[in-house]
């Protein structure tokens, strides 16, 4: 009996072996946990490891749309969320990137990234020319947040008349709350969870300011990226109406050097699990067939997403 036994521990070890020499660590960069990129590049992690024999895949806090950028480009991480512009600069070696460009590729297009910015009653601050002389936060260092705010910014010529602070929308939220800063911007998908809680804090009656008229000079310049877009009525409490934006798509994406068949393989496993990435945040609704198209992503497709598109009638490149 005991000589029974130790073949089968031996057995069951071995076996447990050739597991884990089989299994697949992938890693998906986010973005800061106020955001959406966080909640739901935790979805995605989890619906992988899951679905897929042998993969497992994790979610990574991050600067967001740069940092992921830049993290891809040197393989240590296997897919990154990023708004398209910041993809676009990052394929072409522009603005951040000018000194290596990054061999991108466009899993998906997720869904719209929202530019809100925003402020609170009390601030002075009703149109975008009244932050000039202000407080403001422009996004974390190394997000894409932080690229289309500056953007919008020299637009309205206030490049260089504002106090800038360079905040995540979790860290934005808490210093307009302690009346630190007066506004901040912030690219997501709506609702975002802090300005959720920065519109339900008490005595506190949120703003988000138009910009959407920003957009003709944004898409002359950068190539047509922008569209015209609103948050609407009711998005977060004390609004009473639609606002009107400037949107950017947000971006699933790999180095080309991932394999088809692993690109591939996200790309079908999320698709088809569409659901529960909903289940893990709502912008996930947004995740749709009908969005993949060379004009939301603005980079070349994976050949392994290029693939599953096909299985679907998409002809992608």
């Amino acid at each position: 009996m005991n000589q029974l036994l130790q073949a089968l521990i031996f057995f069951s070890g071995t076996l447990f072996g050739f597991g884990a020499l089989a299994q697949t660590n992938l890693s998906i960069g986010t973005g800061g946990t106020g955001g959406v990129y966080y909640p739901l590049g935790g979805g995605m992690a989890s619906i992988l490891s899951k679905n897929v024999p042998g993969w497992q895949v994790t979610a990574e806090v991050t600067g967001a749309s740069v940092d992921n950028m830049k993290l891809i480009n040197t393989g240590k991480i296997d897919a990154g969320m990023t708004l398209a512009d910041t993809a676009w600069d990052a394929y072409n070696g522009a603005d951040k990137f000018k000194d290596a460009k990054v061999p991108v590729r466009t899993l998906m297009v997720m869904y719209p990234a929202r530019m809100q910015v925003v402020t609170v009653d009390g601030t002075g601050i009703n149109a975008m020319a009244d932050l000039k002389g202000k407080r403001v936060s422009v996004g974390s260092p190394g997000s894409g947040t932080e690229i289309m705010a500056l953007r919008i910014l020299e637009v309205y010529g206030l490049a260089n008349d504002i106090q800038r602070e360079r905040l995540s929308v979790a860290e934005s939220v808490n210093a307009m709350k302690d009346r630190k800063i007066d506004a901040f911007f912030w690219a997501g998908g709506v609702p975002t969870a802090a300005v959720t809680d920065l519109a339900a804090t008490p005595n506190t009656k949120i703003k988000l300011i138009d910009h959407v008229e920003a957009v003709e000079a944004l898409n002359k310049k950068y190539g047509p990226l922008y569209v015209k877009d609103q948050v609407p009525a009711k998005t977060y409490a004390g609004m009473d109406k639609p606002v009107q934006i400037i949107s950017v798509w947000n971006l699933l994406a790999a180095n080309e050097k991932m394999s088809e068949q692993t690109a591939y393989t996200f790309v079908k496993t999320l698709f088809e699990r569409k659901a529960d990435m909903v289940a893990m945040h709502k912008e996930a609704e947004n995740i749709a067939l009908e969005y993949q198209n060379n004009s939301a992503s603005p980079i070349p497709y994976h050949p392994g997403a290029i693939k599953y598109f096909a299985e679907k009638g998409i002809k992608l490149k």
